[in-house]
């Protein structure tokens, strides 16, 4: 999802120019606007979006698991990976935050802070609450002549609602309605353009399902889930003609619990996600590399679908929009495992692998993390392992603090 070579040498050059370049590399941009910068590359053809940040895995426990999270037991985080489970928390209430050093190996001021919490309102309803909040450090500015002229904190938020409600013993649905607000340019004009920040309005359903198994003499839980997240209008930073999608993803997961003993379970999870979001076309270039455009002056496709349609289309098109065909949809497909061992309810060890296809991202990396619960606190911690050396992502830290009333883990 970002070019880390370009970045990493836009890190050590912080000023305006290459700060409007960096957004467009992180956060995605207008096909046409983000090809001159750049260049088109038939090859990699990665899925970009507006407000990437939401698609960042934010609690530590989760992380530790290799991003999988839709079919674990749940807890307050289950407002980020899966509404659908929140009602199916056993105590009262609880409350989960968060923070993240991000690519901490590049710069040493951005950070992703999480706030969640539930109330249940009856055995068979919960509520819940959340709040994101992506500092992206300070950027330094110059002029023309390369004279300092102050500095901008670039920020993105979101503050959400969730409902979740059982629809039986073993199934639930969740719905979750936030607010994103995203400020990456301060108001500072640009490229010619008076630049905005930008807002919008999306939603997440889920759904969960969850059954107790006899597995010889033990007795094992099963649970399947699946959710839509980040439902919403284009977000622009410019103007109507401008406008970007938001990362809409569909999640669908699995989770399987058993205990050996009294003292020691252990959890297996998988999850696959799809960005919904429509697949970049190829262009047609002239003898030098740019891009042709036709009379209308849009850029002329050579194959694949023009990504420049509506919400609902981009949604449900996005499953068969792709240049390659089905076999590049399928490497469009981001597959999540992990494992987590608990003794006696009270300490946690945990570890995953998180693999994206090379054409649409290539993050590759392990993860492992430890939990603690002691009455209603508990704390956790997750390291990411690249596969790839000089990653930016390496040695990324998580850190979660929970808070759970009534806790019967």
């Amino acid at each position: 999802m970002i070019n880390f070579v370009v970045l990493k040498k836009l890190a050590m050059r912080r000023n305006i120019t290459i700060f409007f370049v960096m957004i467009l590399l992180m956060f995605g941009a207008n096909a046409d606007i983000q090809a001159q910068f750049v260049g088109q590359d038939t090859t990699r053809r990665v899925i970009t979006s507006a407000v990437g940040f939401l698609s960042i895995s934010p609690d530590a426990r989760s992380a530790a698991m290799g991003d999988a999270g839709a079919a674990i037991s749940p807890d307050a985080n289950s407002t980020y990976w899966n509404a659908g489970k929140l009602a199916f928390n056993e105590s009262e209430m609880g409350f989960s935050l968060s923070y993240t050093p991000w690519l901490s190996k590049i710069v040493d001021d951005m950070s992703i802070s999480y706030l969640s919490g539930y109330y249940k309102l009856s055995d068979d309803q919960a509520i819940g609450v959340s709040l994101r909040y992506f500092d992206l450090g300070d950027i330094n500015l110059f002029d023309g002549m390369g004279n300092p002229t102050g500095s901008v904190r670039p920020r993105e938020w979101t503050v959400g609602g969730t409902y979740s409600r059982k629809l039986s013993e073993n199934l639930g649905v969740g719905v979750t309605l936030r607010f994103i607000h995203s400020n990456l340019t301060q108001n500072i004009a640009s490229l010619g353009n008076d630049n905005k920040a930008g807002t919008s309005v999306a939603g997440d359903i889920g759904i969960y399902y969850n059954k107790d198994i006899e597995v010889g003499t033990t007795t094992s839980n099963i649970a399947f889930a699946g959710s839509i997240s980040n439902i919403g209008g284009k977000i622009s930073y410019l103007n109507d003609a401008t406008k970007d999608f938001l990362p809409t993803n569909l999640r669908l997961g699995t989770a399987f619990k058993t205990s050996f003993d009294q003292y020691n379970t252990i959890t297996f999870a998988l999850d696959i996600n799809k960005l919904m979001v429509p697949s970049p076309p190829i262009f047609e270039t002239d003898e030098n590399g740019v891009i042709v455009l036709d009379t209308n002056g849009d850029p002329v496709i050579l194959d694949g679908k023009d990504p420049n349609r509506g919400v609902i289309s981009g949604m449900f098109g996005s499953f068969a929009d792709a240049p390659g065909g089905f076999s590049e949809e399928l490497q469009e497909v981001m597959i999540s495992f992990g494992a987590e061992y608990w003794y006696n309810q009270i300490f946690a060890a945990r570890a995953g692998y998180f693999y994206e296809h090379q054409n649409k991202g290539d993050r590759k990396y392990f993860t492992v993390g430890l939990g603690f619960r002691y009455q209603v606190f508990g704390i956790d911690f997750a390291y990411l392992i690249p596969t790839e050396q000089e990653h930016p992502l390496a040695e990324t830290l998580r850190f979660s603090l929970l808070f759970d009333f009534n806790n019967s883990n």
